[in-house]
């Protein structure tokens, strides 16, 4: 799976200048939406926001992994974003977020694309360097180019 391909231009956000998990979601959603993936924004959100009430998508080292699958969904897609500021996202080690890749897939699709996508990603990200390579990033070529030769 080429991680990188899910991602445009459009999805990538640095940096993002929000205050709170949800104007983050939104946003991120927003900036899928206005790429073409998402049919749906208000029912993609909204599956997002029940996905984070089960448990939070920060997994720790300063990153959160937002997801969920909706109908509102058209293709499999991620965004990413780089925080103008450190934010709350009760993640699993009690650090705040500085950076999020939100993953989007339709509902319909069977199997699991999404563990795929979140498995990938996880990998990487426990990495220090990997997660300073994206905090360097100063455009979304970088973004792309990390994670191409990354995942």
């Amino acid at each position: 799976m080429n991680i990188h391909e899910l991602l445009n231009h459009g999805t990538i956000m640095l940096p993002l200048d929000v205050d709170t998990r949800e104007d983050a979601i939104r946003q991120m959603a927003a900036s899928l939406e206005r790429s073409g993936s998402i049919t749906h924004l208000d029912a993609y959100i909204e599956a997002v926001l029940r996905r984070e009430q089960q448990s939070s998508t920060g997994i720790g080292f300063g990153v959160a992994i937002p997801h969920g699958k909706s109908a509102g969904v058209s293709k499999a897609s991620l965004a990413f974003a780089r925080f103008n500021k450190s934010i709350d996202w009760d993640s699993l080690d009690g650090s705040p977020a500085t950076m999020a890749f939100m993953i989007a897939v339709p509902e319909a699709n069977v199997g699991n694309e999404h563990l795929q996508i979140l498995v990938a990603l996880s990998r990487k990200l426990i990495h220090e360097d990997f997660r300073q390579q994206l905090t360097d990033a100063q455009t979304p070529d970088e973004i792309i180019e990390i994670l191409a030769k990354n995942i």
